[in-house]
């Protein structure tokens, strides 16, 4: 099991100011907005079963979204809306929605830990963590809070657009998604630029 405070504590003993975790949730869907959040945590707060979002099962997630949001020093959670994904591109959709998501916290992080590969849109001072939501305790609830609170959006889609089975991929190019998207065309939550590909 990797000591998911290693590297925060690292941080914190070369600066000493809060550190937030950031992650994203739906860069890949065809549908729904991009959400993100970010979370500090108490120094050293253990979460029994904290991982990953995708290694969780989504009984897990919800379970772990209400000890997290009691537990954190401060979190924020934020989303771009198709709109913007369209006019901005995804990758710049997904820093906007970090931003907004950063914006949130009390105190303002000295140090945002970005999950993945790339910070460049990033406004605060931020660092890169690959695999981060594995590695990092606060990216992993960063990571969990973002995919909940998407998940709960898609399942307020299914219910305005049943046809499409929302529930079931949450917006995901799944098989099924696809066949509904052909059948009924797109609704207003599909990304239009997404959907260029489909044969």
């Amino acid at each position: 099991m990797t000591d998911l405070w290693e590297l925060e504590n690292k941080i914190y003993e070369r600066s000493g100011g809060p550190v937030c975790g950031v992650d994203e949730a739906g860069r890949g869907p065809l549908a729904g907005p991009v959400y993100a959040a970010a979370v500090i945590l108490p120094k050293g707060l253990e979460i029994p079963g904290l991982n990953d979002s995708k290694k969780l099962s989504e009984r897990k997630r919800e379970e772990l979204f209400d000890i997290i949001t009691a537990g954190a020093v401060s979190f924020g959670i934020a989303r771009a809306e198709v709109e913007e994904i369209e006019e901005l591109n995804i990758l710049n959709a997904t820093f906007l929605a970090m931003n907004r998501a950063i914006a949130m916290l009390n105190p303002a992080p000295a140090l945002a830990l970005i999950d993945g590969n790339r910070n460049s849109g990033i406004l605060t001072e931020s660092m890169c963590v690959v695999k981060g939501d594995s590695l990092c305790a606060d990216i992993a609830a960063a990571s969990i809070l973002a995919k909940v609170s998407r998940d709960r959006y898609m399942l307020d889609m299914a219910e305005a657009y049943p046809q499409y089975a929302f529930d079931q991929h949450k917006g995901y190019g799944t098989k099924l998604h696809y066949e509904r998207i052909r059948e009924f065309g797109p609704s207003p939550v599909h990304r239009m630029s997404f959907l260029k590909k489909m044969h």
